[in-house]
């Protein structure tokens, strides 16, 4: 029962995520992007807890892995709210 139940509340939370991020304005997408930079950052950390905890190997392992896959979302997550703030500067003009 317990399965099931933790099945529903996944597939829910998968809808109403999918369901919020699409109608996200393009206008506040770099803001949201910046939140979600700070929320992975935060699974990183627990990432690095659980990795270098010692409650056996498959802990270390699962947690090297949440390493990985955390910082790849830190790092990309970055990479494109940058992008994006880039589309927003205006062209320096050369002054004489």
């Amino acid at each position: 029962m317990t399965a099931v139940l933790q099945v529903y509340v996944f597939v829910l939370a998968g809808f109403v995520g999918y369901q919020v991020i699409t109608r996200v304005p393009p206008l506040l997408h770099t803001p949201l992007m910046s939140a979600t930079n700070a929320i992975s950052g935060i699974s990183l950390v627990g990432s690095l807890v659980v990795a270098g905890s010692d409650h056996g190997l498959l802990a270390s392992i699962l947690g090297a892995i949440a390493v990985g896959c955390a910082m790849t979302n830190v790092v990309g997550g970055f990479l494109i709210t940058d992008r994006m703030l880039k589309m927003f500067k205006h062209a320096d003009t050369k002054r004489d």
